[in-house]
């Protein structure tokens, strides 16, 4: 099992940056890709960022792609959000998912692992 805790999120204006962490415990000697996902009240989950367990190839959606980047500290277990440029329509929860699967997983199904959320609040 993997065990995911994230901190990092709270209130900001609009243009600004936060970073989120995600550390992550647990059977973490296998190969492990890890995503960022966000909901906001009323809506779906939806996929944010994702980096794979063995090349670290990144992947974004749309919505974020220039302003927000994934990474990753592999002696410290943890994976990290940077968000730049923050947008009122970014507000919603956040949450770090990872599983030990190839490749980067783009879907909420494709993850059996999760943190319990971070609350991000974009002020206009």
């Amino acid at each position: 099992q993997l065990q995911l805790v994230e901190s990092g999120g709270g209130l900001v204006q609009a243009g600004g940056s936060l970073i989120l962490s995600c550390v992550v415990s647990g059977r973490t000697g296998r190969c492990i890709a890890s995503g960022w996902f966000r909901q906001a009240p009323g809506k779906e989950r939806e996929f944010v960022a994702t980096i794979s367990c063995n090349t670290d190839t990144t992947y974004y959606a749309d919505s974020v792609k220039g302003r927000f980047t994934i990474s990753r500290d592999n002696a410290k277990n943890t994976v990290y959000l940077q968000m730049n440029s923050l947008k009122p329509e970014d507000t919603a929860v956040y949450y770090c998912a990872a599983d030990w699967v190839l490749g980067t997983p783009l879907t909420p199904q494709q993850y059996h692992h999760w943190g319990q959320g971070t609350q991000v609040t974009v002020s206009s």
